[in-house]
């Protein structure tokens, strides 16, 4: 969990640095909806329609952060079932192929070969 921690953190600093140079209202207004989206997806809230009532840029960005949030919880979720332990990392050249161990795109996605198809 420490990639989610650090992903969203990173992710709602960046929105507060965007929002703090931001130069008309509703420009700042937007990234700080975005930024309370991806809190909200973290905390497990959803503040949707409080946002709908207000401006459709504003709204719109409130939407990316949580759907963005959630995205994130996701894939926070699958790497940790599926990477393997810390102690049977792959070294060497392998290791920075993709930071997700021996787990490949088919497996996470749990693809066979019928769903072959659909990629």
């Amino acid at each position: 969990m420490t990639y989610l921690t650090k992903s969203i953190a990173s992710r709602i600093d960046w929105c507060r640095r965007q929002s703090t140079q931001a130069r008309a209202p509703r420009e700042r207004e937007g990234w700080e909806a975005e930024e309370a989206g991806l809190r909200d997806a973290l905390f497990n809230r959803d503040h949707t329609t409080r946002y709908q009532q207000g401006p459709p840029p504003v709204f719109e960005r409130y939407a990316l952060g949580l759907q963005d949030g959630h995205a994130l919880l996701r894939t926070a979720w699958v790497y940790q079932h599926f990477a393997p332990p810390a102690s049977m990392a792959p070294t060497g050249s392998n290791a920075a192929l993709d930071g997700m161990g021996d787990v490949s795109p088919r497996r996470m996605l749990g693809l066979t070969r019928r769903g072959e198809q659909y990629l």
